[in-house]
């Protein structure tokens, strides 16, 4: 028995290592034949509305895609013009707007509470018309692209003031009670304690809204700002080929979103490395 036994579990150990890595080989393959097929649906899928979109283009020997594609193109900077501009006064927006949550005045308290949710609770599209149409009926004229940043930082700032104010609360009590026990001020505590470390909790939200706010700048449209959408709707509507305009716009965020995502996924991983660092 001990001899039988004994050789089972002395030949247990050496017989493991092999388990071990067929079972490896195994999900390695699964893995492969995984990606393979992925990859492949994509490629099918993504060439058959590239097919489209050519057929389409040829059917009007008046309509020239490469002609058209720099002045589509061109769009991409007031589109990033308008996210970036926007993002920096939402965030500002939001810094004050989570103060203002937080607050234990009552006229502050109320005025964020009432901002988020008046701004939550109409869709962004009212809110650009609204600036564009309605102001000027009081004597208020706000141009195009003015009106696009305004409309963008003021719906973006209310949801990043609820972003803002988790993060904030989200800040160990400890912390703050040790700034005040050394005798720092509350601005000072806010300023050197707080925000610091909020921020660096909120950032990866505030990239991902960043991301999304690239692709609903597209509402500014409307109003007449040349972003991107404006121009593939230019380019498309003289020759009756929206379609394939409109899908080249879709290509161009789609890049724009893969892009900004990728350096989205560095940041987390950054901040998250500093995290264990710490």
């Amino acid at each position: 028995m001990s001899t039988a036994d004994g050789g089972a579990i002395a030949g247990g150990p050496s017989r493991l290592p092999a388990i071990v890595l067929a079972i490896e080989k195994a999900k390695r393959r699964e893995t492969v034949v995984f990606r393979t097929k992925f990859i492949l649906t994509w490629l099918v899928i993504v060439t058959g509305v590239v097919a489209l979109v050519v057929v389409g283009a040829k059917g009007n020997p008046k309509f020239h895609l490469a002609d058209w594609l720099p002045f589509i193109i061109s769009g991409v900077w007031m589109t990033l013009f308008l996210s970036i501009t926007s993002i920096i006064l939402a965030v500002i927006l939001a810094v004050f707007g989570a103060l203002g949550r937080l607050s234990t005045n009552p006229i502050a308290n109320g005025v964020a509470s009432l901002y988020v949710s008046l701004v939550r609770g109409t869709p962004l599209i009212v809110q650009i018309l609204f600036i564009f149409l309605g102001l000027p009926a009081i004597g208020i004229v706000v141009p195009d692209v003015p009106t696009g940043i305004l409309a963008l930082s003021f719906n973006y700032g209310a949801y990043l003031t609820e972003v803002f104010r988790a993060g904030i609360q989200a800040v160990p009590p400890g912390q703050v009670e040790a700034a005040r026990s050394l005798g720092l001020p509350e601005r000072q505590v806010l300023r050197r304690v707080v925000l610091p470390q909020a921020v660096r909790i909120v950032t990866p939200a505030v990239a991902n809204d960043f991301i999304a706010m690239t692709k609903d700048s597209a509402l500014v449209s409307l109003v007449g700002v040349q972003e991107l959408l404006f121009r593939a709707q230019a380019a498309g509507r003289p020759n009756n080929t929206t379609f394939q305009t409109i899908a080249v716009a879709a290509a161009i965020y789609w890049i724009l979103t893969i892009i900004l995502s990728f350096f989205q996924a560095r940041l987390e991983r950054r901040l998250a490395a500093g995290d264990r660092n710490r």
